[in-house]
């Protein structure tokens, strides 16, 4: 399922035995009471009363997380299996896939990696239906990235979806590097410059300020504009548009008028 980073930070009582034992394992350096209700007393019956919802501690370590991964914050339209719990609201949390104190790379529930992983919960026609037939969720259930940086100075993102989406091989357009080194996503007629900084682009005017384009929903990983800033990964409708082309009401969130 959108792999691998996002810390969960719900202990819940399979866990806690471990975890109580040993810290050795992720967020060992942080006390406690950073995310549980009751500091350093906490127990296994009181675990999951945590300060916040899973979704707000997580990010402040994993920023983006949630914005680009697998949806979180809702009940399934299924029973999952045992091993994948859900919170104590009955949706479905960071925690259901991974576990807070976990020592395993991506912090992963069971043994299970890759499309195996995403099968315990999802069937074959869920990633049959999709235009990349999941490959895009399998590689990774959350889009986020830590080597390349520095590559034409473009942002986290982009760099993963540069993985599959380059030189036209991606059945959806193609990315160059122009003659001054800006990268371009080609898609139809009008190239669109990615991994330049935004702030920089609105100081000169013709676009709009950068907190009303935040407010937009429209995102700037590390301040740039990326491919997330348009399109939206992480869904079935895999590059889907954050905002409607009707009236050029995407266009417009960034460029003024």
């Amino acid at each position: 399922m959108r792999a691998g980073v996002a810390a969960v930070l719900l202990l819940l009582a399979a866990s806690i035995g471990a975890a109580a034992g040993s810290r050795n394992g992720h967020l060992a350096g942080v006390e406690c009471g950073t995310c549980h209700l009751a500091g350093n007393d906490f127990d296994q019956a009181q675990a999951s009363k945590l300060l916040a919802p899973e979704e707000t501690l997580c990010t402040r370590c994993h920023e983006h997380a949630v914005q680009f991964s697998h949806p979180t914050g809702f009940a399934p339209g299924r029973t999952l299996p045992a091993g994948y719990p859900l919170d104590w609201r009955g949706d479905l949390s960071c925690s259901t896939c991974h576990l807070a104190h976990g020592q395993e790379p991506g912090l992963l529930r069971g043994t299970e990696h890759s499309k195996a992983f995403c099968r315990a919960c999802h069937e074959e026609a869920f990633f049959s239906r999709m235009k990349d037939a999941g490959i895009s969720l399998v590689l990774s259930g959350h889009l986020h990235i830590h080597n390349g940086r520095g590559t034409h100075d473009i942002d986290a993102y982009s760099l993963q979806c540069l993985a599959c989406h380059v030189d036209g091989h991606d059945r959806g357009g193609a990315v160059s590097v122009g003659r001054n080194g800006i990268l371009n996503i080609v898609r139809g007629a009008a190239p669109h410059p990615i991994g330049r900084e935004y702030r920089d682009a609105s100081r000169k005017g013709s676009f709009r300020p950068e907190h009303e384009v935040l407010n937009k929903k429209i995102a700037l990983p590390e301040g740039k504009v990326s491919c997330v800033s348009c399109h939206d990964a992480y869904t079935k409708d895999h590059g889907r548009l954050a905002a409607s082309l009707n009236r050029s009401a995407l266009c417009l969130s960034c460029h003024a008028r």
